[in-house]
């Protein structure tokens, strides 16, 4: 054999790489638990799967089920509505989309040692809502039952109610201690209803737990639920015992809080676009506020004026605020001036020293009015002396009152 042939064999055999065996993730699948003919006697099926079992209920509600003072079908409306509007907003839903109400009860708040137990889904589709509850059977069935929520086949809008901050961190830990195993879970898009209840109903609600909201806004109120801090005893002990009886009514608070949501979703619809006969002025200024700080600004102005027009005069003093800083942002300054000092007649302090330095600003430098700009000024000067947290801004107003001061020197000195 040639040289050059002897080199040509030489490298093909290095350029040759041994290909690697990847091996699988070894997975032994669990045994069933013992309780396992006791909770079926309480109306859960057994579902088997490649990674174990665990066990499920179903509910199917058509559409013209009542739960408080919303039909079901009521949501179809909602999504009508969003559309014909032509809204850019984080609540808008297209016709296309696969909505999922979402929640879930865990062992604990936090911490990698926190189990899911419990995964509900309420669904739309075409001519009903169907409710799909998983239970874990035991902590060893945990693959399959995040398996079976199928959550890793499609995305969906998913909608919940604390779920950003809450229920879907704890999937994705959950969902990542068994990666090894487990499709990837999907991305979705969610739409968090505790946030909206917080825009909405700021100042007008003290406390935004679900229950309150449903007591107060969507009619509903609950007889014979369970704490939900109870759930994870609850769990713990049926699994202990053998006996689900109590973990049913832990089901049912999850249905409750499901069906609620498409209720509390219909109802804050309604709000953001119907009429101003609903609720109170705080309410709509919040969600004059909200459009504002989306910067939609049209339907911003359109509710603030409305909630001006319409309550009394001692209750709009913020929706004027708001409205006057939509105003001097458009440039409108005479409009904005006079929605600024209608809204000093019965503000808070905070929003009051904001309006003060607006008024300031606006009679400086765009009426040349240093008069009217010290007067202002003065007066913001004199709340920020008489609050002692706010003493820091004193050297900024200080430096415009001295700025307006030589103003009004030249001004006479010409």
């Amino acid at each position: 054999m040639s040289y050059e042939n002897k080199m040509m064999q030489l490298k093909q055999m290095l350029g040759k790489k041994q290909e690697k065996k990847v091996e699988k993730p070894s997975f032994t699948k669990p045994d069933k638990p013992w309780y396992v003919d006791e909770w079926k006697k309480e109306g859960l099926e057994v579902i088997e799967n490649d990674f174990g079992m665990l066990f499920k209920r179903q509910v199917e509600y058509p559409q013209d089920y009542m739960h408080g003072s919303y039909q079901l079908k009521m949501f179809f409306e909602a999504i009508e509505k969003w559309q014909t509007s032509a809204i850019e907003h984080p609540f808008s839903i297209d016709y296309d989309e696969t909505v999922v109400f979402f929640d879930t009860e865990t062992t604990g708040l936090k911490g990698v040692g926190t189990n899911i137990f419990l995964l509900g889904f309420l669904e739309v589709l075409e001519n009903k809502f169907l409710l799909t509850q998983y239970v874990l059977a035991d902590p060893s069935h945990e693959a399959a039952f995040l398996f079976e929520s199928k959550l890793w086949q499609r995305s969906k809008t998913i909608i919940t109610y604390n779920g950003k901050s809450f229920d879907w961190p704890q999937l994705e830990t959950r969902w990542t201690l068994n990666q090894q195993i487990l499709p990837k879970l999907k991305n979705m898009r969610q739409i968090d209803l505790l946030h909206s209840t917080k825009r909405i109903w700021k100042n007008n609600l003290e406390r935004m737990k679900l229950t309150q909201v449903e007591e107060t806004k969507l009619g509903f109120k609950r007889n014979g639920d369970i704490p939900g801090f109870l759930a994870p005893i609850i769990y713990t002990d049926a699994v202990k015992s053998g006996n689900a009886s109590s973990l049913m009514k832990v089901l049912t608070h999850n249905e409750w809080d499901l069906l609620s949501l498409i209720t509390l979703y219909i109802h804050s619809t309604n709000l953001l676009l119907e009429s101003h006969s609903q609720d109170t002025a705080t309410t709509y200024t919040n969600i004059g506020k909200w459009y504002g700080d989306l910067k939609i600004t049209e339907q911003s102005e359109t509710v603030l004026r409305t909630v001006t027009n319409t309550f009394h005069d001692q209750d709009v003093g913020l929706a004027h605020f708001y409205l006057a800083v939509q105003q001097k942002k458009q440039k409108e300054y005479d409009e904005a001036t006079k929605s600024f000092q209608k809204a000093l007649m019965t503000i808070g302090n905070k929003e009051k020293l904001k309006a003060l330095e607006h008024l300031a600003i606006i009679y400086e430098h765009q009426y040349k009015d240093y008069s009217k700009a010290f007067d202002y000024t003065l007066k913001g000067i004199e709340m920020i002396q008489n609050n002692d947290s706010k003493a820091r801004k004193l050297l900024d107003w200080t430096k415009r009152l001295n700025r307006l001061k030589n103003k009004m020197e030249r001004e006479i000195n010409n």
